[in-house]
């Protein structure tokens, strides 16, 4: 029999210190929300925080760096199975794919808690470039493992990079999606069908990825012939901080020049 008089067990720090900074954020604004005013809320001192994140905009992602563990330690895993069997991975791109569901996953978990987070990063510009450069992270996972499946190509590289960059794309859009209708509906159905489109292009015979006339636009082609050509597709990189309006000046460049 549950002794109905047994104190509830205690979140664990971590989320008590998210919970109580995501309360405040949204009844004083982020900016004027300090580390003192969080650690009040959550009833414990200044080192607590200290212990668990490097500063305020950390505890806006605070379940971020053991996903990135555990998307590390997936692939990881997946490469040392291939090389132990003495075998080429069957499918790197499904790989990368299904290693961008553990990140998926961790959203979906949280569903209430994770509209939030989308809205407050939609709001403070400061915390979208924290976004950004954690999704920069798990791009360099999924790039590392795609490095070592395309080992033999001769633009592996430049291939792992930019596949890794579709499979990122197309998971957060997808994710997009989920977090703007506030979390209602499939979240896994909203992400793989954008992933499946990537998995579509990726996993045809390996064409060249070629560098265009313009400056960080590439395209991606198919094994050759009518049908692959029809079906090229052109990704662009770009340096953080580039105007948007040169970013589209050079697709709209690319895309004149094919």
């Amino acid at each position: 029999m549950t002794d109905a008089r047994r104190p509830a067990k205690k979140a664990p720090m971590r989320e008590a210190l998210a919970e109580a900074a995501f309360e405040l954020f949204m009844e004083r604004g982020f900016e004027r929300t300090t580390v003192d005013d969080i650690v009040a809320r959550a009833g414990v001192g200044r080192r607590s925080f200290f212990r668990y994140f490097p500063s305020k905009d950390d505890v806006v992602f605070p379940d971020h760096e053991s996903c990135l563990a555990e998307t590390t330690a997936f692939l990881a895993a997946a490469e040392a199975a291939e090389i132990a069997d003495g075998r080429d991975a069957a499918d790197p791109i499904g790989t990368v794919c299904d290693a961008a569901r553990i990140v998926l996953d961790m959203y979906a978990a949280k569903p209430e808690f994770s509209v939030r987070r989308y809205r407050l990063t939609r709001e403070v510009p400061g915390l979208r470039a924290y976004e950004l450069s954690v999704v920069r992270r798990y791009e360099q996972i999924f790039a590392g493992y795609l490095r070592h499946a395309y080992r033999t190509l001769p633009d592996g590289v430049l291939r792992a990079e930019v596949a890794a960059a579709s499979v990122a794309a197309a998971h957060n859009n997808g994710l997009r999606l989920w977090l703007r209708s506030g979390g209602e509906g499939n979240a896994r159905a909203a992400v793989d069908n954008a992933l499946d489109m990537v998995r579509e292009l990726w996993s045809a015979p390996a064409g060249p990825v070629v560098r265009t006339a313009v400056p960080g636009v590439f395209e991606v082609g198919g094994a050759g012939g009518a049908e692959s050509s029809a079906r090229d597709v052109i990704v662009m990189v770009a340096q953080r901080g580039t105007p948007m309006w040169r970013v589209v000046q050079q697709i709209e460049a690319a895309v004149g020049e094919s």
